[in-house]
């Protein structure tokens, strides 16, 4: 995977369309196995030979770590040093913008894309997407279009499939470049349903969601050539914790909670 610093997001931005993707509440260490293990045939053509970065999360659950990814602050390199970003709101003394950062003067990376003639594109997954109510509201209203249904929230087996199913119809509706995010609810609790005969929401049943969720994101990828280039981020807002150190669930300070899998690569036209 090309390192932050190597891609010069102003070149990207107006040229490509630009989709992110967020796996919530994936563990690193589950990503990461699944990838040495074989068992991510899709996302693998697009993670290179080492598989997922791992990067520190600015948020220990859905909604601080969104409001962060919004305002241009995705994971960070889990290594010392300043990173430069791949996108930056403008305020003074930032150290982490380059000559590469896509700067916007709008307050959140999604005005800014909507300022450079995107449509942008939310399709929701877990609870803070729902727009059932003020709260639930607020993520997807930053965006000129935004869907939720029960559907596409946690707990429901064909989640993930029902969410690529919509953004590639909504995608295929616009002329101009798109920035599409969605929230993928298939990993967050419940997940135990991807693993029959389980009770319980454990490391093997986020892992058996994630085989499930790796074949369901084949279809957007494929549109995604047939629209155009396309800059792709994927990475999971936080961990969870499923009785490490006698820790569960997040929004708590725990390795498993902070450390989270990240990757972004290009989808050259077909």
């Amino acid at each position: 995977m090309k390192a932050e610093s190597a891609i010069d997001m102003n070149q990207v931005v107006g040229t490509h369309d630009i989709v992110f993707i967020t796996l919530d509440t994936l563990r690193y260490d589950v990503a990461q196995s699944l990838f040495e293990s074989g068992e991510l045939p899709v996302l693998s053509e697009h993670l290179g030979s080492e598989g997922w970065a791992r990067r520190h999360t600015p948020g220990s659950f859905t909604y601080a770590a969104h409001h962060a990814f919004f305002a241009g602050f995705l994971p960070t390199p889990a290594s010392p040093g300043r990173h430069p970003r791949l996108f930056a709101t403008a305020f003074r003394g930032s150290e982490t913008t380059a000559a590469t950062t896509c700067v916007f003067e709008e307050a959140d990376i999604v005005a800014g894309l909507r300022g450079r003639g995107y449509h942008t594109l939310c399709v929701g997954g877990v609870g803070f997407f729902n727009q059932q109510t003020a709260l639930g509201r607020v993520l997807p209203g930053l965006f000129e279009e935004s869907h939720w249904n029960p559907a596409l929230g946690v707990g429901n087996r064909h989640s993930t499939e029902r969410q690529v199913a919509l953004a590639l119809e909504r995608m295929q509706e616009q002329t101009q470049r798109v920035f599409l995010f969605i929230n993928v609810s298939a990993l967050h609790a419940p997940n135990h349903a991807h693993r029959p005969g389980a009770s319980d929401d454990t490391i093997e049943s986020q892992a058996a969601a994630m085989r499930y969720v790796d074949g369901a994101l084949a279809p957007l990828f494929q549109g995604c050539a047939k629209r155009g280039p396309t800059f792709v981020i994927v990475c999971s807002d936080h961990g969870t914790a499923y009785g490490d150190d006698g820790w569960h669930g997040h929004r708590l300070a725990h390795e498993c909670v902070l450390t989270v899998p990240y990757s972004h690569f290009f989808i050259e036209a077909r």
